[in-house]
């Protein structure tokens, strides 16, 4: 039996097989984990078709078109996949005994001994200094999954040892012109993908950018005043991304023009609000989307986020929820950012960026005060929307903001 790179998405063409569980030669069963393979947008694991010996023919860090064979498998009977019952499970006592982790082991042989894990959560043990075998799983069969790393104590190895070693396959050591060492990496599909992206955006695009601030007194003290409950009833807590949400499609309902696309010498109107959502992983920028949006209430709107968000930084998102979006939101207020100029997501015309909240001095009613300031920013394509429409557009989601009433009441 061929197994051969599947067929991802129409626009993806190759990928990049990013580790194999098992090594050349080895028995797996129906169903089982065997390989990840990363492209430029999605990770996509690969499960074997039936029982038998593997047989790799492309190996780790090769990327390879859709459709090319990367390994074939030897059907048949695997003894240890199923002892009878009634017999001791010899069979499984020498594979046991192997899970001894060995310095020199390569990544390969540590997955083939390690318990069975979730890609996201082999590397966040690995990042941690955590060994899989003094995990216990609660995913299916045992396997291990990302929640029973983060919950688990981390261990007394280095954080840093752990990076270290997997990176050696990663980078190369070169020497520059003035004879100063230097290392190259080469981008992951992802990266190379974030970057063409962004060059894209530059290229095509007239962005523009304009500022305002908010007042996130009214906000802060409802979320302060009904947090519990409201977590008690959802199971979700209330953040402010639902807010700015909520505050967008409305705004974008009074400015049709932001929630437009291009199309050649068209304007396409888009009469749905489907709102990406930037989320930072590790391996870079992605914008899982929010499927009619404007249909979602508060709760629903936080726990869809929660779950892209745990989606991406497990490496689970599919094409499906990165594909389309006809408005996006960007908080850089996260990281500590206290101003930044958004890029536009082509063919999106618009980008609403989010930043830190401060408490600064204001004047209200003649009389200065201190109030928590949040800087927002709203990038757009010039080529469809005006100064004016930009400018109105992010004055009406400040109001919505510093008075929520409206968006409470969908007044």
């Amino acid at each position: 039996m061929e197994i051969k790179i599947p067929e991802v998405g129409e626009s993806i063409l190759e990928a990049l097989v990013a580790i194999w569980f098992k090594e050349d030669g080895d028995s797996v069963s129906k169903d089982e984990i065997i390989c990840e393979l990363e492209t430029d947008k999605v990770n996509v694991e690969l499960n074997a078709e039936a029982s038998g010996i593997l047989h790799i023919v492309v190996p780790t860090g090769q990327t390879v078109p859709i459709g090319t064979v990367i390994a074939t498998l030897e059907e048949g009977a695997v003894a240890q996949d199923s002892p009878p019952q009634d017999s001791p499970p010899q069979a499984a006592e020498p594979k046991v005994e192997a899970t001894t982790p060995v310095a020199t082991s390569t990544p390969a042989e540590k997955h083939a001994v390690q318990p069975p894990a979730n890609p996201a959560a082999r590397q966040q043990a690995e990042e941690r200094g955590l060994k899989l075998e003094d995990i216990s799983g609660s995913g299916r069969q045992g396997r291990i999954i990302l929640d029973d790393v983060l919950a688990h104590k981390k261990g007394s190895t280095p954080q840093v040892k752990a990076k270290e070693t997997k990176a050696v396959a990663a980078v190369e050591t070169e020497t520059a012109v003035d004879g100063r060492s230097v290392t190259r990496q080469a981008m992951t599909p992802i990266r190379q993908r974030i970057a063409a992206r962004l060059l894209q955006a530059r290229q095509q695009t007239a962005t523009l950018t304009t500022f305002n601030e908010a007042d996130m007194s009214w906000v802060k003290k409802i979320r302060g005043r009904h947090q519990e409950q409201f977590t008690k009833k959802h199971g979700i807590k209330l953040g402010m991304m639902s807010f700015f949400v909520k505050a967008s499609i409305e705004a974008l309902k009074e400015f049709p023009a932001v929630n437009a696309r291009i199309d050649g010498t068209d304007i396409v109107y888009q009469h749905y609000y489907d709102v990406g959502i930037a989320v930072g992983t590790e391996r870079g920028l992605v914008v899982p989307v929010l499927r009619n949006a404007d249909q979602l209430t508060f709760a629903e709107i936080e726990q869809q986020i929660a779950d892209l968000a745990a989606k991406a930084n497990a490496r689970k998102l599919t094409l499906a929820d990165l594909e389309g979006g006809t408005f996006t939101i960007t908080n850089g207020g996260v990281y500590g950012s206290l101003l930044s100029t958004p890029i536009v997501n082509p063919p999106q015309c618009g980008v609403l960026g989010m930043h830190s909240i401060q408490d600064r001095p204001v004047v209200r009613d003649d009389e200065i005060v201190i109030r928590p300031i949040m800087n927002l920013a709203l990038s757009y394509d010039h080529r469809l929307i005006d100064g004016r429409e930009a400018v109105g557009f992010l004055k009406l989601i400040k109001e919505y903001i510093e008075d929520p009433s409206e968006l409470l009441l969908e007044l």
